[in-house]
């Protein structure tokens, strides 16, 4: 037996998840996550409660708390914008060409 046996010994976690068909759902997670936690630190640092934030965002509570839940991928761009738009920021999406 050689010691590179292993198919995936030396190749990209990338590579991995898009052959078994996972890669858009594992970055969509990892975005989801990251802008959760961007707008949760810029909410510490204004001192700006769930309620007060949720209010200024005219939304729920409820929809708020599903937005920062980075273990809950369902939210919408207007949503995102909207939190963005609250904390002084601006959302910026765009599509970049794959690095082969």
């Amino acid at each position: 037996m050689s010691k590179n046996s292993n198919p995936h010994i030396g190749s990209a976690l990338d590579d991995l998840l898009k052959e078994d068909g996972l890669l858009a759902e594992a970055h969509a997670i990892a975005v989801k996550r990251t802008l959760a936690w961007q707008v949760n630190q810029a909410m510490e640092n204004e001192k700006l409660s769930k309620a007060a934030m949720a209010r200024r965002m005219h939304t729920s509570r409820a929809a708020l708390d599903r937005f920062l839940d980075p273990d809950n991928p369902s939210v919408t761009l207007l949503t995102m914008d909207k939190a963005a738009a609250v904390l002084g920021k601006r959302l910026r999406v765009e599509l970049v060409d794959e690095v082969a």
